[in-house]
This record gives C-alpha cells, structure tokens and sequence, in this order.
C-alpha cells in the first residue's frame, strides 16, 4: 500500500531523512519512534504525498508519488486518514461538522454520509459531545474527533502522529484500543510515537513492527523495546 525504495529527503540542501526502503503491506501494524527533531512527523508527510522524496521511488497504492498532479495526490489522500499531532479545528463549528470537514473539502456530500457519521461518532464515545465545539472538549476529545475525522472517508490506511502525547494513560490506552479494533477491520495502521509505554502495552492486543529513525535513517527496532 505504501512503499518506499531508497527514499531520501533534504530541505534547503540538509538531508533529514536518507536511503529509506520500506514496504506496508494491507492489514499491517506498525509503529514508528525515534526521539524528537528525528523526522517522524517528515516520514508520515512523504507517506500520505504531503511531501515528495527528493531521492528514491515512493509508491502510494501502487501509483509512483511522482507521477501524480495536485488533483491525483488529493484523490489518493482521501484513501489515507491522517491523525495530526497539532489537532486543528474550526472553532465555530460543532463536533459533527468538524469531523465532516474533509466531506465539504472535497465537495462530497454530508447527507450522504450522515449514517455513517453518527456511527463514527459514538464508536469514539462522543455521543454525547456531538453538538459541544472545540473549545469545551478535553483534550482526550479532541483526539478522539481528530481520530473520526481522519476515518470519516473510509481510508484504507491511517496514519497517527503522537495521538497519544497530550492525553493521560488511561486516555491514550483507549485511543490504543480504537487503534487496535481498526486495525482488526482490516486497516493498515502506522503511528508515530516516542512514547515506548505505548508500545510495550500494544504487544498484548496486536502483532506490530517496530521501526525507528536514527541517524536519518529508518531501521527495524530490537526485540528489546
């Protein structure tokens, strides 16, 4: 779904990220560490076409990254759901409506998909909060509507930046589970984290790959982790 074959990529002549080969596979389980500054949040871009590698081939469903039009890489998107580790609303806006965001974007309708909608949102456990704007939700709520909106147009991939470093351990371990349980529906999942706690802790529920970023390079971490 995602492969990347000696992928490298340098801003204003830097290299952050050099000679990375990988390959997602559907269905898969992976988490990316590294400690801050290392180009975890980079690698994530390259992987859902926010960014193209300077050096290196990187195929998005099958497509070479490079080979896409603005239009071709914003249609492949819509089949990767993006966790951002900032969590940017639009204040004025309602729960639903800010989870339908990416519906209005890009010009589908939400009536459509107001079944589905309901359901996202009380699979999160944000029944209750659906009318509440972003200003009144905590901050495990506000990873929770980050995690439907990126889900809301059905991706087959979801990608996960720190969603769990602004919330407590019992928060981030129900984030895990939704993490998990989607993962169980048959989407390939990737998070970014420097939280190893995390990791250990999903050993239990999921079969996941660890890969770090070190010395601008993505290696298979040790059993050890």
């Amino acid at each position: 779904m995602i492969e990347l074959d000696e992928v490298a990529y340098s801003y204003g002549g830097d290299a952050l990220l050099t000679a990375m080969s990988l390959s997602l596979a559907p269905g898969s389980f992976h988490f990316l560490t590294g400690p801050s500054g290392s180009g975890k949040t980079t690698f994530l871009k390259l992987c859902y076409g926010a960014l193209v590698p300077t050096e290196g081939q990187l195929r998005l469903f099958d497509t070479d990254i490079r080979d896409l039009n603005r239009d071709g890489i914003a249609h492949l998107r819509r089949r990767v759901g993006v966790v951002h580790q900032d969590c940017q609303f639009l204040d004025h806006l309602p729960v639903t409506e800010n989870i339908a965001l990416p519906l209005t974007v890009s010009g589908q309708s939400v009536a459509e998909h107001g079944g589905n909608l309901g359901e996202l949102i009380s699979w999160v456990g944000l029944g209750a909060r659906a009318q509440a704007l972003p200003p009144e939700l905590s901050g495990g709520e506000r990873q929770r509507v980050a995690l439907a909106r990126a889900l809301i147009q059905s991706p087959d991939i979801v990608l996960a930046d720190e969603p769990t470093g602004n919330v407590d351990w019992e928060m981030s371990q129900r984030l895990l589970r939704l993490l998990v349980e989607l993962n169980r529906m048959g989407k390939t999942i990737l998070i970014a984290t420097h939280d190893l706690s995390l990791i250990r802790a999903a050993k239990a529920h999921v079969q996941a790959r660890v890969l770090r970023i070190s010395d601008q390079r993505l290696k298979l971490a040790g059993a050890d982790l």
